[in-house]
């Protein structure tokens, strides 16, 4: 059984099937999916999920790329969201450079925001880096001894950088791009990081695996990502479910 530890069931891709997409999934071998927030909204739409499915759990933050139009009052409701019982971690936050949707002191300022509020509300962190990873390391490492715990998801960077947040306790998790051809560097990180600290997503719908590249992704598929990272890593890929599964559960302090 498969831990999808980064997907978005509430996004509009799934109006025609939610339901019954979600009800299939034990069925497809997943046991348990992460709903990232990943603006108000959407924080609102994941607790709801996570409240209707037993084996979905929630993340509230708000996104880079939605840092400019996040109010301070924001920050209560979210803090009041992450003491529901089934939010785990606060996120997606972050930086992203690559859009720069949000002027990058905005980005800065809420990322420094919600990290904060992740230490009041006693809650790890799921990152969010794009073209941004030098500064997102600072800011992190400036954290890293308040931080109840950090994943940067669907990670991009070079495995030297990797290095560094997996000795600061960190986790990596990986999606459908370690499946791409042209990964290398991906391919490089799945190869050497501490499998202690590997967690595998989807970020459904989007970055859907090779071969499905280009359709819609759902976390059912996570069992692809699995395989290419138990294919680089020379193990099977049931072991690899099974520890990726058991990091997910103590990252976000889920009982089995």
């Amino acid at each position: 059984m498969l831990f999808d530890s980064h997907a978005h069931l509430d996004d509009k891709r799934y109006n025609p099937d939610r339901q019954a997409l979600i009800e299939g999934l034990p069925s497809r071998g997943i046991s348990y999916v992460v709903n990232a927030g990943a603006d108000m909204e959407s924080s609102h739409r994941s607790v709801q999920l996570a409240e209707e499915y037993p084996f979905i759990y929630a993340t509230v933050g708000v996104h880079p790329h939605d840092a400019e139009g996040m109010k301070d009052q924001d920050l209560d409701t979210l803090l009041d969201m992450a003491k529901r019982p089934k939010v785990v971690a606060i996120g997606e936050i972050g930086l992203d450079f690559y859009y720069d949707n949000s002027p990058r002191e905005s980005q800065r300022k809420r990322f420094a925001d919600q990290l904060e509020l992740s230490i009041e509300a006693s809650l790890p962190v799921v990152i969010h880096s794009r073209d941004a990873h030098g500064e997102t390391m600072d800011i992190l490492k400036s954290y890293s001894s308040r931080l109840k715990g950090c994943v940067l998801h669907c990670y991009s960077g070079s495995w030297e950088l990797a290095k560094v947040y997996q000795s600061m306790g960190f986790c990596i998790s990986l999606g459908g791009t370690v499946t791409f051809k042209n990964a290398v560097k991906t391919v490089e990180v799945a190869q050497n990081i501490d499998i202690n600290q590997l967690l595998i997503e989807t970020d459904s719908p989007y970055l859907t695996p090779h071969p499905h590249r280009g359709k819609r992704n759902d976390p059912s598929l996570v069992s692809l990502v699995a395989e290419g990272i138990a294919e680089i890593r020379g193990m099977k890929k049931e072991e690899l479910a099974e520890i990726t599964k058991t990091n997910a559960c103590r990252f976000f302090n889920i009982s089995t």
